[in-house]
């Protein structure tokens, strides 16, 4: 397993610092994975810049910061300019199409998808956006299984959020599932 560099971006409000966290821990509570996760966003809190970084490997990590991402995941127009720099050539670039426009040339491969208009027609709460990214991202990586995902959404979140949340995860990968079937 090569050292896995996920860099989550997006804008306050939209859960990337929370994806990222049930990421990292799903992978060191639920698989026995090293994980690092670490989070940089602007003073506002919401609508400022977010990034969240994190590292899983087998091996100890040493330094908790990601300088060259094989994940990168764009949730704003934003973020997709400041951070698509530090993608490493030949990684992942994941957004949501609906938000973000494509870029014309990227030395990675690209993959939107209609995560926040899927969300909202078919769960209706907005607020579980980033459970379906996550969802995806579980599935174009496969660097975690959903189901640690799951637990972890159990445990971190009250019981009336979890059939939505179930929802979104499943939701996440069904749409990752279709773009690369």
């Amino acid at each position: 397993m090569e050292k896995n560099r996920f860099l989550l971006s997006g804008s306050g409000g939209q859960g990337v610092i929370t994806m990222g966290i049930l990421l990292a821990e799903s992978a060191a509570l639920h698989q026995g994975l090293e994980a690092i996760q670490s989070q940089s966003y602007g003073p506002e809190a919401r609508g400022g810049a977010t990034r969240c970084d994190v590292l899983i490997d087998r091996v100890p990590i040493a330094f908790p910061k990601v300088l060259e991402a094989n994940v990168l995941v764009c949730l704003t127009q934003e973020a997709l300019n400041k951070y698509l720099q530090f993608l490493r050539p030949g990684g992942l670039l994941l957004t949501d199409c609906t938000l973000v426009k494509a870029p014309s040339r990227v030395d990675a491969e690209h993959i939107g998808l209609p995560m926040h208009d899927s969300v909202i027609k078919e769960i209706g709460k907005i607020q579980t956006f980033n459970i379906c990214v996550l969802g995806a991202l579980l599935e174009l990586t496969k660097v975690v299984q959903a189901s640690s995902v799951e637990k972890n959404l159990e445990a971190r979140f009250a019981s009336q959020f979890h059939a939505a949340n179930k929802q979104a995860l499943d939701l996440g990968i069904s749409l990752a599932k279709a773009c690369t079937a």
